[in-house]
């Protein structure tokens, strides 16, 4: 299952990374960061306002990781839309990453022969399944994650599905999302796996994520795309 686990598995390298590309070129100033790394740890500049523009102007063979890049990304977008819970960023830093993975995002878990293409053949798996088994809750969660990385990352396509096919809108994703994450959250092996908080903080927060999420496709993972949809959302 996913875990807010990314933060944690960042290396040295990577926040020399960081405070390389703070430094925009000047070694006494990232001789000051790395001091800051040091004495303080890594949260203070991998928070630093700047942080992800410097991270996207980076031309050289020094690099992020997808780990840095996918934390810092979703940190900052979602700093950006008042959400400060770095618990939760670090959960959707991780989700970002695993459901980029091929066809993941249509799994439960990595490894698992059922998949999902529509969040309503999700819910129907969910009704009359035993609630207090585990295949229950990861269908919990799934509701969730599915629909913040279908609403969130690809708005184009569930408008161009509503429009052409009458799919459902980013409200439809929104409610059933919440509903999935506080299910999921009020599960007892969601309290096992310490993930209990995370999930009420994004089902109280969805339609936020959902829109943040938009944002972050619409201006680094699509930003040289251009459709009638992104430029009224960027208005």
């Amino acid at each position: 299952m996913i875990l807010a686990n990314v933060r944690g598995r960042l290396r040295a390298q990577d926040l020399r990374v960081v405070a390389t590309a703070l430094a925009g070129g000047d070694v006494r100033r990232r001789e000051d960061y790395e001091r800051l790394l040091l004495e303080e740890g890594p949260d203070r500049l991998l928070d630093h306002p700047g942080l992800l523009e410097a991270l996207l102007a980076i031309r050289t063979l020094i690099v992020p990781s997808p780990l840095l890049f996918a934390y810092v990304a979703v940190r900052h977008t979602l700093l950006a839309a008042g959400v400060i819970d770095r618990d939760l960023a670090d959960y959707l830093a991780a989700l970002l990453l695993e459901f980029g993975d091929h066809d993941r995002s249509t799994r439960v878990r990595r490894h698992d022969d059922q998949t999902y293409a529509y969040l309503v053949d999700i819910v129907g798996d969910l009704t009359g399944l035993d609630d207090t088994g585990e295949r229950g809750f990861l269908l919990r969660a799934h509701l969730g994650n599915y629909s913040l990385w279908l609403a969130g990352l690809f708005p184009d396509f569930i408008e161009a599905r509503r429009s052409r096919k009458g799919g459902p809108d980013l409200p439809y994703y929104d409610e059933l999302g919440r509903q999935g994450y506080q299910l999921a959250s009020e599960h007892h092996l969601a309290g096992r796996y310490g993930v209990a908080e995370i999930y009420r903080s994004a089902a109280e927060r969805f339609p936020t994520l959902r829109a943040a999420f938009n944002r972050l496709s619409d201006q680094v993972f699509f930003a040289s795309a251009t459709t009638p949809d992104k430029i009224l959302r960027n208005l």
